[in-house]
């Protein structure tokens, strides 16, 4: 097993890492007090990630992405999460989703999406619908050659940024062994569409600056040209997509939890208390040892699962793993950071408390760690017939 990272893999990472020290970090204060990415900024930074050539890397060189594999990706991903989400958003990263993309839809969604013209958001979750997505409200009934979607989204990360969002809505009932259950399609729907809203979400402890949306729709008419994939198949592309947004929940909790080690390990190596360093006493030392133990672990479940999928691999589980694994992670590395800090730690004058506060979130979005540990015990179970 070849542990190593090619020469090329090492510059991307240094250079995304620069990125992000250069153009993120100096930002982060004032987004944290004001919870705003002024448009400029955002759009300064896309324009810089743009010339860098690393905009839409997720996607295929042949429709204008950097082409990276899914390990390389990971890597650009954990340098990421090192910065401040609602300024590292405006790097581009498409939805893969976008892949499903045929005919007229490239040249007005997937292709602007991958150039920067055009900013998407997935809308998946509903008041009543979060980890069952099956038991979405949000409904479109057939109207001739159309569709009039109806219900409401929430928790929508970034639509308020988005000039499109890909939303999910119920269009009928099937049988099943385990009952009826609905049936979901995917739509391509354009801010301004008629009977179509997008309002301010909820604010949140955790990650400011990067919002989530409230969108309504009352009678919005979508052209069936709009249905991304087949009808009634929403569900089967969300399955074959989303892996790679919880993949990436992994990377950036890894990315997060690094520098807030690289802030406590010198914090340990400096503070004195009764005559020596903090970190001389076993009650800090091996909280040091845990820690970076843990990330290191996190660190390898994630490239691991990213591996199986450049090999062509079963990673559902993998993949579970890593994103339960990560986010819980992260939350007890920013605890025991701010521990070894002491009071200090939870001062506005160090970004201890941003972290804190952000890693709560990431045991949650993109499936639930109980959902992680349900992908993965039922990975286990169903060969034995259980």
């Amino acid at each position: 097993m070849d542990f190593g990272l090619s020469q090329e893999q090492e510059m991307i990472v240094e250079t995304v890492r620069a990125f992000v020290e250069t153009e993120i970090y100096p930002h982060e204060n004032e987004v944290e007090r004001t919870g705003i990415v002024p448009t400029e900024l955002g759009r300064e930074i896309q324009r810089k990630c743009i010339d860098l050539g690393f905009y839409a890397c997720n996607f295929p060189e042949e429709i204008g992405g950097a082409g990276l594999d899914h390990v390389t990706f990971t890597l650009v991903e954990r340098e990421l999460g090192r910065g401040s989400l609602g300024l590292t958003v405006f790097f581009g990263r498409p939805s893969g989703i976008l892949m499903a993309c045929e005919g007229e839809q490239r040249e007005r969604y997937l292709l602007p999406a991958v150039r920067g013209d055009k900013i998407d958001a997935l809308a998946i979750t509903e008041p009543d619908a979060g980890s069952d997505m099956r038991g979405m409200k949000c409904a479109a009934r057939r109207d001739g050659g159309d569709f009039v979607l109806n219900g409401t989204k929430h928790f929508i990360s970034h639509a308020d940024v988005a000039d499109f969002v890909i939303v999910f809505a119920a269009t009928g009932e099937e049988e099943t062994p385990k009952g009826i259950k609905k049936k979901i399609t995917a739509f391509l729907v354009d801010r301004g569409t008629p009977g179509f809203e997008i309002r301010k979400g909820y604010d949140s402890v955790s990650h400011r600056g990067y919002h989530n949306s409230t969108l309504s729709f009352e009678d919005c008419r979508i052209p069936e040209a709009q249905v991304l994939g087949e009808v009634h198949r929403g569900f089967d592309i969300a399955n074959q997509w989303l892996y790679g947004t919880r993949l990436t929940v992994a990377a950036t909790c890894v990315g997060r939890a690094r520098r807030v080690f690289e802030m406590a390990l010198p914090y340990a190596a400096e503070r004195k208390q009764f005559g020596k360093p903090i970190g001389a006493n076993q009650g800090v030392s091996f909280k040091l040892a845990d820690m970076i133990t843990e990330i290191d672990a996190a660190e390898w479940l994630t490239l691991s699962a990213a591996w199986r999928l450049d090999a062509g691999l079963p990673a559902d589980r993998q993949i579970a793993s890593a994103k339960l694994y990560a986010s819980e992670m992260l939350a007890r590395v920013t605890d025991e950071a701010i521990q070894i800090f002491g009071g200090m730690g939870l001062m506005d004058d160090l970004p201890l408390a941003r972290f804190w506060r952000d890693a709560r979130v990431e045991r949650i979005w993109d499936g639930t760690s109980e959902i992680q540990r349900h992908i993965i015990s039922r990975d286990l179970l169903r060969p034995l017939g259980a």
